[in-house]
């Protein structure tokens, strides 16, 4: 790559981006030190006896940076005695205070612990959704009152030896931000780009940078913003990854991995924590598989280097354009596609683990709206009739000798479609892999109608093969649309999600891809399989299938309890299909955090919620114990619900 589109060392071969060692109490981050993991408390800073008991739950489970918010001078003295405890009892793991709107507990904490988390969009401002149209003069007079205002820190973390992660959100842009840049990834870079030159004009370099968003796709695009602009000015500040407010379970974790991941496979990434709504212990098995992946990663099958211009831009979002072949291509979404060949029988009630129930009184299929579309049946024979939206794909041989052709497809490998006498006339699957997907056979292929092509990759370094393949096709002009098809085997359920997830969401976040297929063996069911393969879809935004919930993870600053109320609202409202509900517990992750929610949950005081359209409150200080209802009667208000079936 080069110029502006160069964000990491290479696109084929695994290598870390180097950046500057940051000493951090105890602990080297950056440079050629591990992936550190990390995590936040959820208790009252204020209760020391709580803060020091989840920290050293949060530390024995491998936590190594523990985080704990300051909203207040109050709160950030306390750390010392939080720290003192730790320390009395045997625990060195630096200490991170997390700061939004108080400058004065961000400078007191700095003195005390090993590290303060500032946030850009909220240290020195204070949101109110304003459009302003600034002058160059008036826009510079801003930067100075920032300086005024954030240079003091600078001074004491720099006298102190404190390190400082400057830590952008996309929900909580500044006004000013937002006015110059939108709310964008660029406008994300630039407002860590202000903090971060005035820490320079100060000589203070010990400093980490993360940009962090709900959404996967704005997220791994800000980060790689960020570094395309670093190597550009020569910097080289370690990276602090991370997805916030994923949500919980199998949700939040593919959230976490298809944003964390993307961006790990390409090198990116010197520290991480998965913001998960469950208690923060919970979280580090999650972040320490992430980054375990990579520590062998070196060691994979060597990939053709790319030559030439991206056909894509890695900055922005935009789905390769493919022609369309029955549902595939083209604006149709993603297909799914299940592995059925390894059964030993295949039923009609063997296909409601993959969304399709019989209904033998009715002779009738309900369809779930995780429904598969294709099910690959390899050399078995199904004698039932198929649900009318199911498709069906068998290897080639079995195809030709079936009589009853309807809705099923034949699959061929590489050249075997060329030789074969007899094609379907509808739909024809080829599956190659790098080796056979060389520039003739593009040639010959582009050519071909009702072609879908399977992208397959054994490689331990899975989605840059695969991506390097449809780099391939792009750059040379063929419009055949393909599915992405991974490999896996004896993972248990955890690691066959992270992996997966990682592996296809890099994909798709790059516009890459018609469909997906993940061939386990000795990992998971089908059902797990299914609801994983729906999940990474929901997660890059690509195909919508069930409700989002943007939750953030809790920490002392939260005014309910989190996790019982983000379930009360999913038991409500997990059928509102592709309706967005950001839970958050305090109003600094409220109307920002949550960015592109649709509804919003937000605590504002002891017992009190104030419940928001977009970014607009509507309800303010309603009891706790009536919020959900209000919440239901405001979505059935502006005509987003639907009764249950």
């Amino acid at each position: 790559m080069n110029g502006p589109s160069k964000y990491a060392d290479s696109l084929t071969k695994y290598s870390r981006f180097l950046t500057r060692e940051v000493k951090i109490g105890n602990l080297l981050f950056g440079g050629n030190n591990p992936i550190r993991v990390q995590s936040m408390t959820t208790t009252d800073t204020m209760d020391t006896k709580a803060t020091v008991e989840q920290s050293i739950r949060m530390i024995e489970a491998g936590c190594e940076l523990v985080r704990i918010t300051a909203p207040s001078l109050n709160d950030a003295k306390n750390l010392e005695l939080i720290k003192k405890e730790l320390v009395a009892r045997g625990y060195h793991t630096p200490i991170c205070a997390d700061i939004h709107f108080t400058p004065n507990a961000a400078e007191f904490a700095a003195k005390v612990i090993e590290k303060v988390r500032v946030n850009p969009g909220n240290y020195a401002d204070k949101k109110k959704f304003e459009t302003i149209d600034y002058t160059d003069s008036a826009y510079e007079a801003e930067l100075e009152r920032i300086r005024t205002r954030f240079t003091p820190l600078v001074k004491i973390c720099k006298e102190y030896g404190t390190a400082m992660r400057i830590g952008t959100n996309h929900g909580s842009l500044s006004d000013r931000i937002l006015s110059r840049y939108g709310d964008t990834p660029l406008g994300m870079v630039e407002s860590a780009l202000e903090f971060l030159r005035i820490c320079e004009d100060n000589n203070y370099y010990n400093i980490v940078i993360s940009m962090k968003a709900s959404n996967t796709q704005v997220m791994v695009q800000a980060y790689r913003l960020l570094v395309a602009k670093m190597i550009e000015t020569n910097r080289n500040y370690p990276l602090h990854l991370g997805v916030t407010e994923a949500g919980d379970g199998e949700d939040g974790r593919i959230k976490s991995a298809v944003g964390i991941g993307t961006l790990l496979e390409d090198g990116l990434g010197d520290t991480i924590r998965v913001s998960l709504t469950e208690e923060p212990e919970f979280e580090i098995p999650v972040a320490k598989m992430l980054a375990e992946r990579y520590t062998e990663r070196k060691k994979h099958d060597p990939i053709k280097e790319i030559t030439g211009e991206l056909p894509y831009n890695p900055f922005e979002y935009e789905r390769h354009l493919t022609r369309e072949v029955i549902n595939l291509g083209k604006s149709n979404v993603p297909r799914v596609i299940t592995d059925y060949s390894n059964k030993t029988e295949i039923t009609a009630a063997s296909l409601f683990a993959v969304g399709y129930n019989y209904s033998v009184p009715l002779d009738k299929w309900n369809l779930t709206d995780m429904a598969v579309d294709y099910i690959f049946t390899g050399d078995k024979k199904i004698d039932f009739e198929i649900p009318g939206t199911l498709g069906v794909i068998c290897n080639s041989e079995t195809w030709k000798e079936n009589k009853n052709k309807a809705r099923t497809y034949p699959l061929f490998c590489g050249e075997e479609y060329f030789e074969s006498n007899q094609k379907s006339s509808a739909l024809n699957f080829v599956a190659v892999d790098i080796n056979v997907l060389t520039k003739d056979f593009i040639e010959k292929i582009k050519s071909e109608k009702n072609i879908c092509l399977i992208l397959d990759s054994f490689n331990s370094h899975t989605m840059p093969e695969l991506r390097r393949m449809a780099i391939d096709l792009a750059q040379n002009t063929c419009d055949v649309p393909f599915i992405v098809k991974c490999n896996y085997r004896d993972l248990d359920e955890s690691k066959f999600q992270l992996y997966s997830s990682t592996d296809l969401g890099g994909m798709l976040l790059d516009g890459f891809g018609d469909g997906i297929w993940i061939k386990q063996q000795d990992c998971v069911s089908p059902q797990i399989c299914n609801s994983t393969s729906f999940g990474i879809l929901q997660a890059t935004r690509t195909r919508i299938s069930k409700t989002e919930y943007i939750s953030c993870p809790s920490c002392g600053r939260t005014l309910f309890d989190l996790q019982e109320t983000t379930q009360k609202i999913r038991e409500r409202t997990y059928h509102l299909k592709g309706v967005k509900i950001g839970i958050m517990g305090c109003i600094v992750n409220g109307p920002g955090e949550m960015a592109d929610a649709d509804y919003g949950y937000v605590g504002t005081g002891p017992g009190k919620i104030s419940l928001y359209k977009g970014k607009e409150v509507v309800k303010k200080n309603v009891q706790t114990e009536f919020a959900v209802d209000e919440l239901i009667n405001l979505i059935k208000e502006h005509g987003d619900w639907v009764d249950r079936i």
